[in-house]
């Protein structure tokens, strides 16, 4: 009975450690601009550039949440980009936590001054209606 057990264990464990093994390893890049693949239909983001200090730029914003869902630790990546489209500069940033069908406003700072700008969803917790994640 033990053996079945551990064998049960390990089916269900393994592939749940491995995934968490893997996807500290991603970070934010040129092609790796979320971890929340399809983020486009749950929420919507509306922002501007502003300066932030002499060479600096900061990214202000509002992001909604399209879903009903209440979101928590909601974080957005804002990425600086040249006119070829390559990433020249990157942050991640808290957005916090947002109600069902709600808005938040959002700063990502500190970015070098670039010809166009991205802000992505990077990543969140959705909790459903009923408070199940």
């Amino acid at each position: 009975m033990r053996a079945i057990r551990l064998a049960l264990l390990s089916v269900f464990l393994g592939p749940l450690l491995a995934a968490c093994a893997t996807s500290g390893a991603l970070t934010p890049s040129a092609s790796v601009t979320t971890l929340m693949a399809g983020w486009e239909r749950h929420f919507g983001v509306e922002w501007v550039a502003e300066p932030d200090g002499s060479d600096a730029r900061r990214l202000r914003g509002t992001l909604s949440v399209f879903t009903g869902d209440p979101v928590m630790d909601l974080r957005l990546l804002g990425q600086a980009l040249d006119a070829e489209g390559r990433v020249i500069g990157q942050r991640l940033a808290w957005a916090g936590d947002v109600g069902g069908s709600g808005r938040v406003s959002f700063e990502i700072r500190h970015l070098p001054a670039a010809e166009r700008y991205r802000v992505a969803v990077w990543d969140y917790t959705s909790l459903q209606a009923d408070g199940k994640e």
